[in-house]
């Protein structure tokens, strides 16, 4: 059984010799114990390609996500802690790809030279505090040392007959002793929990490396493991907050030192009825429809206004807004026969079944590609698939 250190019933430190220094092992236990396989601990860097693993915190329940990896090595945040436990739901999902991205910028924005001057001159600052606070420990040190000598010669000048006197003054001394024992203990744990000071060696190696950090990071050579590494040396942990079931994601990023950043990123979704901003879109397309435009020249405009369809698409195409025109009954709908013009028994298009069944249609191609439905492609241009 492991005994913890604040269950210990003495601790003698220096007593004997040592191959590394009391703080060198507090570190080394700190580590061991972040490396954990555990909910509560960041955990060692792995190889996989989830860059924020052990990084991302729910909003919802303060617990960290979990890494899962689906087909073609696809991975997704998510937290289960309440599912798990609790047979609940799943707090929150969110994909990988898309929140690793965002962090990833927001880490190479602050490794730009500019944002490291910025860095470098705030540690030069925390230097010159931590010399002041360093001089003021040092006269209280001196002053402890001062009075220790002082309550000592008092004690050595004492005749041996006055025994009351010199047991008040052995006590003296001894009182005087403890607290500089004590005062000097406090200024070791001072100087642990300072951070290290950089040399001008290290402050000219950062400058130079600044410039060469986003194609270090884009290089082929630099492996997950290498990005994980350097994005938790500045970042201490990610908040996630999903709005509802929409696009939007609150993302709340706490740098090393405590310095907050806040913004919203955009997920893909399945539906175009989870866009956030999908009730201004139906509206947009009924205004657009009633001035009479086609179908491209609403795509065009949606484009250019900054509506965009789900799964992080660039734009909407002609077939797309068609089809939203349709679900809105802002065009006649065709007949069956013309709908089934080139069709043989039990084949469809997959526009038209995707209407019928209420699913994207993007979710039916991807289908195709995995092989579970029947389908094939036309050969006569525009090459459309049936089901």
């Amino acid at each position: 059984m492991v005994i913890e250190p604040e269950d210990w019933l003495v601790l003698l430190k220096d007593r004997l010799p040592a191959y590394i220094s009391w703080e060198q092992y507090q570190q080394n236990l700190a580590q061991l114990k972040s490396n954990q396989a555990r909910a509560d601990e960041l955990g060692a860097v792995r190889h996989g390609s989830a860059l924020l693993s052990g990084l991302l915190v729910c909003g919802h329940c303060n617990r960290r996500m979990m890494v899962h990896y689906g087909q073609r090595q696809h991975h997704s945040y998510r937290c289960s802690w309440l599912a798990t436990d609790y047979g609940g739901k799943i707090c929150q999902r969110i994909a990988g790809r898309a929140v690793d991205r965002f962090v990833c910028q927001q880490v190479l924005l602050a490794l730009e030279p500019a944002a490291l001057e910025l860095s470098l001159e705030a540690a030069s600052h925390l230097e010159r505090e931590r010399a002041d606070l360093d001089r003021l420990w040092q006269q209280r040190l001196e002053r402890a040392a001062f009075e220790t000598e002082r309550a000592g010669r008092h004690y050595r000048l004492v005749e041996p007959e006055n025994r009351l006197v010199a047991r008040q003054l052995a006590q003296e001394w001894e009182e005087k002793l403890a607290a500089q024992q004590q005062l000097q203990e406090d200024y070791q744990r001072f100087l642990h929990k300072q951070p290290r000071l950089l040399s001008v060696q290290e402050h000219e190696m950062i400058r130079q490396l600044a410039d060469n950090i986003p194609a270090l990071w884009q290089a082929t050579t630099t492996t997950d493991a290498q990005r994980k590494e350097i994005i938790r040396q500045v970042i201490a942990r990610v908040i996630v907050n999903v709005e509802g079931d929409s696009e939007q994601v609150q993302l709340t990023i706490e740098w090393i030192g405590g310095i907050l950043t806040s913004g919203i990123m955009i997920r893909p979704v399945a539906k175009l009825t989870q866009l956030s901003n999908y009730p201004q879109m139906c509206e947009r397309i009924c205004s657009l429809v009633a001035e009479g435009l086609s179908a491209e020249c609403i795509a065009q405009h949606l484009h250019q206004e900054g509506y965009r369809p789900p799964k992080r698409q660039e734009s909407f195409g002609k077939h797309g807004v068609l089809d939203l025109m349709h679900r809105l009954g802002l065009c006649p709908q065709r007949s069956c026969s013309q709908e089934r013009v080139g069709l043989g028994e039990d084949e469809w298009w997959i526009p038209e079944l995707a209407r019928l069944l209420e699913m994207p249609d993007i979710t039916l191609y991807a289908w195709i590609r995995r092989g579970w439905v029947k389908a094939y492609q036309r050969e006569q241009p525009p090459r459309r698939w049936i089901i």
